[in-house]
């Protein structure tokens, strides 16, 4: 039976994808900061081929915790699915610096340092990397700029991955979302690190998590190598590079509320 870890799995998009998978009769090794989120829905599945690790996505010693569950308890992995995320809405010049280089360890550096230490089990499978990005890294988005960098670099990062690891059979989907309804947005950093207090703006249709897992999982049956669900977002990065000062004066009128 294929085995699937999912990082940030205890709510939003991690949990309808930990549904997904299980529904499709996969062994779950999940895990999320929120130690008692994570409980609630390991228990909501059933233990029978469920584990859950609870723990900060940036910490080394938690990878190492979970890929050794996988050897010990599932004998494998199949598919590794770099979710966990988090983003801020405050001005680049507003935000403490700290703010950008939290967004950077878990949007980034976290996924990356993962999937080098997960490569050995995946080889043995010839398994698959499943990487969330956005759209916010193919195009600015106002008062965003720790968020685009990071997807921005996590984009990049697994594109030259793909190739390299494609030797060793290991097959990859980088997923583009755009505005999703998660908790991510709700649990958003204001500049000051703390819980921002204003609302987001938007661009094009705000899509649920459960119809984006729905996508995913359809991606990876069909074997696709990128997924871009949001059409009107593609079109919006399509129009950033045919003619940035008209997207600049779009985007600017479009979150003026969030410049404060």
């Amino acid at each position: 039976m294929p085995t699937v870890l999912i990082t940030g799995a205890a709510s939003g998009l991690g949990w309808e994808l930990a549904r997904g998978y299980h529904a499709a009769g996969y062994h779950l090794l999940l895990t999320d900061i929120n130690a008692n989120g994570l409980t609630a829905r390991i228990d909501e599945l059933g233990a029978e081929r469920v584990i859950g690790l609870a723990g900060d996505i940036t910490d080394p010693y938690l990878h190492q915790q979970l890929l050794q569950t996988c050897r010990e308890r599932f004998g494998r992995l199949d598919v590794l699915i770099n979710n966990a995320g988090i983003t801020h809405r405050s001005p680049a010049m507003q935000t403490d610096p700290a703010v950008l280089r939290k967004v950077m360890a878990v949007d980034y550096q976290a996924p990356v340092e993962l999937t080098l230490s997960a490569l050995p089990l995946l080889r043995q499978s010839r398994g698959q990397i499943i990487a969330i990005g956005s759209m916010a890294g193919w195009m600015p988005v106002l008062g965003r700029a720790g968020y685009c960098a990071a997807k921005s670099a996590l984009g990049q990062f697994f594109e030259v991955l793909r190739a390299e690891a494609a030797r060793d059979g290991i097959r990859m989907l980088l997923v583009y979302p755009s505005f999703l309804d998660t908790p991510i947005e709700q649990n958003a950093l204001g500049g000051d690190g703390k819980q921002a207090q204003h609302g987001r703006s938007t661009i094009g249709q705000v899509c649920s998590a459960d119809w984006m897992a729905a996508q995913i999982l359809q991606a990876q049956r069909q074997g696709r190598e990128r997924l871009f669900p949001d059409r009107c977002s593609w079109l919006a990065s399509l129009l950033w590079r045919i003619a940035p000062g008209f997207y600049y004066r779009k985007m600017s009128a479009r979150f003026a509320g969030e410049m404060g």
